[in-house]
């Protein structure tokens, strides 16, 4: 089937209203302020596979970010900040839904394929762009889904009006159509809903897109974009001239590594000019995180954390993570208690204004009154992480961090105020804490589900795991 075809065929199945979606790429810009008044635009920036200290802001001594790092000390910092899961789509999941993945299954990554309408965000959840869009913004999606490829898991059908990007969990970054790359690496990418070409570094290409999607906004017309870069997820690509300017770093690996995050950064840098040059970046509520640990295979530091994507030690699930709203956050400010990405949808409501869903629990909080310094206590008592159908399992209350590596394991105890890098074991020294953690999991594990598909990307066994 060719790519035409199949498109169409996936066109008639989004219908006619996916099919009047105006253009991302369609630019116009505007010099004049919003009203005081309006409602503040809403920005998700998500990095892909990026490590934990692989960002100026977070001290990487080769990684170059200069955007991220303005962004940082306009902002506050989150220096606990955490995500759901230590991969990819179950990530994505919590992220636009405020709700623990596990309450819906969506705990595993998926096999890609076009034609299974088994595998994606369950159609009962509602994303942050369901909400916002029903307020009157205008939704719009740039980049990496990997929420689902059948389409009726397509952005269109989960709240977003228009996208730029491609359906699956990875991409190559010159040419889909090279030799080795693996079906999700074959598809197009598309432009609300039609098959475009693309000619630019797919990096620069979503910045670009951004940049664009913000400047074709109305005076008058408060946005959400979900700018999901696949950078610095592999493949491991960059342009030669990026390339050139870390020569100096001798892994070739780690090179093009960084020159990738320059990328992401440059990209966010087109952003950022483009809501300066429209005069929104002062009404814009903005966050940065990325959606797990560096993975081991793509050179990336998550130093001095222990632990890996796929693994729920702190490498795994701690991630660099901003947030900036001007006139309403501080600035170069840093937050020090745990937050999760669960907290951006509600964070993000409460900005907007908007009542979040009546029917479901949400398990994110509104930061707004802890950032300002109205609401005094944590956050979140506890976080709690479950992974591979429930063979690794942690928690994290105050300093303690709980983490059990296969079902029948010994339970491990992290005293994170003394122990960042979870080097020394002290459960044997505070039975009583690790019984009541133990336990506050079992009785959070009791109100999820069992996953509505099995992991097929990493094979697992009875208190093992194979990757």
């Amino acid at each position: 089937m060719s790519q035409t075809l199949h498109r169409r065929t996936f066109l008639s199945r989004l219908g006619s209203a996916a099919l009047g979606a105006a253009s991302l790429a369609c630019s116009g810009s505007s010099e004049q302020s919003p009203a005081a008044d309006a409602k503040p635009n809403i920005v998700i920036v998500f990095a892909d596979d990026m490590g934990f200290q692989d960002a100026g802001f977070q001290g990487s001594p080769d990684c170059e970010t200069p955007h991220l790092d303005a962004l940082a000390r306009e902002g506050v910092r989150f220096d606990n900040g955490y995500v759901t899961h230590p991969f990819c789509s179950p990530s994505r999941a919590a992220l636009l839904t405020g709700r623990y993945q596990q309450r819906f299954g969506h705990e595993n990554n998926m096999v890609f394929d076009l034609q299974d309408r088994e595998t994606g965000l369950p159609l009962n959840e509602i994303t942050l762009a369901n909400l916002l869009g029903d307020a009157g913004y205008t939704t719009g999606l740039v980049g990496k889904w990997h929420l689902g490829a059948h389409p009726i898991y397509h952005p269109f059908r989960r709240g977003f009006q228009h996208m730029y990007g491609f359906v699956g969990g990875g991409h190559d970054y010159f040419d889909p159509g090279a030799p080795g790359q693996t079906e999700q690496h074959l598809i197009p990418i598309e432009r609300d809903g039609e098959v475009v070409p693309e000619t630019e570094y797919l990096t620069t290409a979503l910045g670009r897109e951004a940049a664009s999607f913000v400047r074709q906004r109305a005076d008058d017309e408060p946005f959400f974009l979900y700018l999901a870069f696949n950078a610095p997820h592999t493949p491991l690509q960059a342009p030669d001239e990026m390339l050139a300017r870390f020569a100096s770093i001798e892994d070739p690996g780690r090179r093009t590594y960084a020159a990738m995050v320059w990328a992401l950064d440059d990209a966010v840098g087109r952003l950022e000019a483009a809501l300066a040059e429209t005069g929104r970046k002062d009404n814009t509520l903005l966050f940065f995180l990325n959606d797990n640990g560096g993975p081991a295979g793509n050179k990336s530091s998550n130093a001095p954390l222990r632990g890996t994507k796929r693994t729920l030690y702190e490498g795994g699930v701690r991630v660099p993570f901003l947030v900036r709203w001007p006139g309403h956050i501080e600035p170069g400010s840093t937050y020090s208690r745990p937050v999760s990405s669960l907290d951006v949808l509600p964070t993000a409501l409460a900005a907007a204004g908007v009542a979040p869903p009546a029917d479901r629990p949400l398990d994110g909080v509104d930061l707004l009154p802890y950032l300002s310094g109205n609401q005094s206590g944590v956050p979140h008592q506890r976080l709690f992480w479950r992974c591979f159908d429930g063979v690794e399992a942690a928690v994290r209350e105050g300093d303690w961090k709980w983490v059990r590596v296969g079902r029948e394991a010994r339970p491990e105890l992290y005293d994170l105020s003394t122990d960042l890098s979870e080097k020394y074991d002290v459960s044997a020294d505070h039975p009583e804490i690790v019984a009541e953690l133990g336990a506050a999991w079992e009785q959070w594990n009791a109100q999820m589900v069992p996953s509505l598909w099995p992991d097929h990307i990493f094979h697992v066994r009875e208190g093992n795991r194979w990757r």
